[in-house]
């Protein structure tokens, strides 16, 4: 069996050699099935002219046939394989009138010879021969008496011969073979020549190289280097995605950091304690801020380069709204807000998640909205069918939004929102704009795009959608 890490030429060469070995092994049977029957036709070929020879020599003086064997037919007969020539002459009625060897030829045997000349293998002392039998009548002569006649000699030179053509025949095909190796080999070479320049191109580039490939290749090639041209802008953009989060994480970090460094500078210049406390009071609340906006690139940065998810499980998704809900109406953050739950649906609704990630993302949401809306705004979070579901599809989908009655965002700035670091118009210098890219990471991770559209006649709807799965077994549905 041939192993996945086998290289691609010695993959070729393993088939070629299994292809040329079957069809190899087949012409040299059928090559040497041919030498036999050339053999045979060519010793075939000297019975019958012998037994012409003989034939003609035939004479019935008297009525009685005689003969007087010519020399010509033993020397048809005498081949240089030096092989034992036999004959015999038979009267019609079974009385031999000449003969060198007492044949094993049997009544069928006659039989056949009186329609047709025939050809037969038999074994005499122990040993192959080849016979040929005729019927000869006295054309010409006075009488009506036909006679039979048998020649035969020795396999020995037919199988020599034959062993000497298979020879050539083999001697021929194995030339064949080794210059179709080395063409072959030439032809390998050859086609797999843009493969090598293709490991060229990508080993003699630099690690931060990933510009498009421009060799050319052949057509069958080509949907590779199409591919790895799509791995590289995909890795382009990735990488530009990088550069531009850390040039604004360090910019959202620097402002901060430098707010709390020129407050201490001048806290350490006073010598009044009411100073010392203001000052302490704007570098906790700094470094709270600083916190929260570590803790939240933190956040991304993992949901962006982490593996597809391993920890998916079947989950109640209204029992943790509920749980969240009532976790977020004790904070200090959301007591100036009015916070809801609305769930349009029976309970309770299975999605298939990881609930660590699902959680985030609902306190991203719940935080968002109460960061960016006025005191006394209403914040709904609310659990229905999905919209564009067909009625007849049995893999229902469930929609999770957070809706709220504040400002919205104008149209221009919506495209933008679940990008890191945007706020929209609306924005609130506590803020970090990250809450949104958060969300819609995790969104991701569960096959769904975080979608932001504003409500009318106000307000803002921020909503994802999630397939339903089967509930555990011995849960209570």
């Amino acid at each position: 069996m041939i192993s996945p890490r086998t290289s691609l030429k010695r993959r070729l060469t393993l088939w070629l050699i299994v292809i040329v070995a079957g069809l190899g092994t087949l012409l040299l049977i059928e090559a040497y099935t041919s030498a036999r029957k050339a053999s045979d036709r060519a010793m075939d070929g000297q019975l019958e002219a012998a037994s012409l020879t003989i034939a003609e020599s035939l004479q019935w003086p008297e009525g009685k046939p005689t003969l007087e064997m010519p020399a010509s037919a033993l020397q048809i007969l005498a081949t240089r394989w030096q092989e034992r020539v036999f004959y015999w002459l038979q009267a019609d009625n079974g009385v031999s009138i000449t003969q060198n060897a007492d044949l094993p030829i049997t009544a069928a045997m006659q039989e056949q010879a009186r329609h047709q000349p025939v050809y037969l293998d038999a074994v005499y002392d122990g040993r192959p021969i080849r016979l040929s039998g005729r019927e000869v009548d006295s054309a010409g002569w006075d009488t009506q008496e036909p006679v039979q006649l048998w020649v035969g000699h020795t396999r020995r030179g037919r199988d020599l011969l034959a062993q000497e053509l298979f020879r050539k025949s083999a001697t021929r095909f194995a030339a064949m073979v080794l210059i179709t190796a080395a063409l072959v080999a030439i032809a390998m070479r050859t086609m797999l020549a843009p493969l090598r320049r293709l490991r060229q191109a990508l080993r003699s580039r630099r690690a931060d190289d990933i510009s498009p490939l421009t060799l050319g290749v052949p057509r069958e090639m080509q949907e590779l280097v199409e591919t790895l041209n799509r791995l590289f802008a995909d890795q382009r953009d990735q990488r530009d995605a990088l550069l531009r989060f850390i040039a604004d994480a360090s910019h959202q970090l620097k402002t901060p950091l430098a707010g709390l460094q020129s407050t201490s500078e001048l806290a350490l210049t006073s010598r009044d304690p009411d100073s010392w406390y203001q000052a302490l009071n704007t570098v906790h609340d700094s470094a709270e801020r600083t916190s929260r906006l570590a803790g939240q690139m933190l956040s991304l940065t993992r949901l962006q380069h982490l593996g597809p998810g391993h920890e998916r499980e079947p989950l109640a998704l209204d029992q943790l709204l509920r749980e969240v809900a009532t976790d977020w109406a004790d904070r200090q953050d959301s007591r100036e807000h009015d916070l809801g739950l609305a769930i349009d649906l029976p309970t309770p609704i299975w999605v298939e998640g990881e609930r660590w990630a699902l959680h985030e993302l609902l306190n991203n949401l719940i935080d968002n909205a109460c960061r960016y809306t006025p005191p006394g705004s209403e914040i709904t979070l609310r659990l229905s069918n999905d919209e564009d579901d067909d009625p007849n599809d049995a893999a229902k989908r469930v929609t999770l939004a957070i809706e709220d009655d504040g400002p919205g965002v104008d149209t221009e700035s919506l495209a933008r929102l679940t990008q890191p670091f945007e706020r929209g118009r609306r924005q609130d210098t506590r803020g970090s704009g990250l809450g949104l890219a958060i969300a819609d990471s995790i969104g991701l991770r569960h096959g769904s795009r975080l979608t932001v559209t504003n409500r009318e006649p106000r307000g803002l709807k921020v909503s994802l959608t999630l397939p339903r799965c089967r509930p555990p077994e011995g849960s209570v549905t």
